[in-house]
């Protein structure tokens, strides 16, 4: 009997792979988001900065990556290395390997406001 409950892999990659980052949506049930983000070689434009108003839970499955922060902090991140970006904490992405090509599970929410 098949299942009716969503699957997939996140590991498998498309052949060949996109000039552009990947965004695949796994979850999407406010106030939650899950998503796998492929890159490989992509950053974020000269001049760009995410500043999101949800809190973004992320780990690197695959590859390396640097984050900086608009305070001009640095994070290098290797396979297994999760971090937990605020709401409104500006960033951007750096650099992304292409071999192996990175692999994100990002992880959305509404963070609790402070009292």
């Amino acid at each position: 009997m098949a299942s009716s409950r969503p699957s997939g892999n996140l590991f498998q990659m498309p052949e060949p792979l996109p000039a552009a980052e990947v965004l695949t949506p796994l979850v999407e049930s406010p106030p939650l988001r899950v998503e796998r983000i492929l890159s490989s070689g992509q950053t974020t434009s000269p001049g760009q900065w995410y500043d999101q108003t949800e809190a973004e839970w992320v780990v690197l499955l695959q590859g390396e990556a640097l984050l900086t922060y608009g305070d001009d902090a640095r994070l290098s991140m290797k396979a297994g290395d999760y971090v937990l970006i605020p709401p409104h904490t500006r960033h951007r992405v750096d650099y992304t390997s292409q071999d192996p090509p990175c692999i994100w599970l990002a992880v959305h929410f509404e963070a609790p406001t402070p009292p």
